[in-house]
């Protein structure tokens, strides 16, 4: 015996060994019964069984008969008791650990969904500070916008400079393009003419 309450007895060495069974190997050898017994097959074999016992001692040999018809067939009800006493706890214990088996899997989704919505807010946050950073960035729009100021403000440059030294008035805005445009147009129809 143990002197003080805080540590555990000793163990006993006993002649006889005690059986230990393990919980997880007989939940599985109930759930296993329990799921044959909600099966049409178990239904049909206690019916071919309960018809059988029935006919052997209504109509079989007197003297074979072991459950007579007159004591309203004992032997049969006792049995089918004992059946249905052992069938009711194997499948409250195979409620119980499918119950927690749901419990675990409840748990699991939880923490998924739980993930999952970190995730999305974390995502959510990140399209937020994306747009705006790109609130900040300069568009296609702006860029031309800037270009066109600054080639304006070369004209006016170009311009003021020309005029200051007397060289003559600067072609007004898009002459270039049109003259290049005009350029191409001939250069087309010359080429056109030298294939005739």
């Amino acid at each position: 015996m143990a002197d003080r309450l805080d540590q555990p007895r000793e163990v006993r060495s006993s002649l006889l060994r005690r059986p230990r069974f393990s919980p997880d190997a007989f939940g599985r050898i109930s759930e296993s019964i329990a799921r044959f017994m909600g099966t049409p097959r178990f239904l049909l074999w206690l019916t071919i069984f309960a018809l059988a016992w029935l006919a052997w001692n209504s109509w079989g040999p007197s003297a074979l008969r072991f459950d007579k018809a007159e004591n309203g067939f004992t032997a049969l009800t006792l049995m089918l008791s004992l059946q249905a006493s052992y069938a009711a706890p194997l499948i409250l214990l195979a409620q119980n650990r499918q119950d927690a088996r749901d419990r675990v899997a409840a748990e699991q989704d939880r923490r998924r969904a739980e993930r999952s919505l970190a995730d999305t807010e974390f995502l959510a946050r990140e399209m937020a500070s994306l747009r705006i950073a790109l609130g900040e960035v300069a568009t296609r729009d702006f860029v031309r916008s800037e270009l066109r100021n600054l080639m304006e403000e070369m004209e006016e440059a170009r311009a003021a400079s020309g005029a200051a030294r007397g060289a003559p008035e600067p072609r007004p805005e898009g002459a270039d393009q049109r003259a290049v445009e005009a350029r191409g147009a001939s250069d087309g129809s010359e080429g056109r003419g030298r294939r005739t």
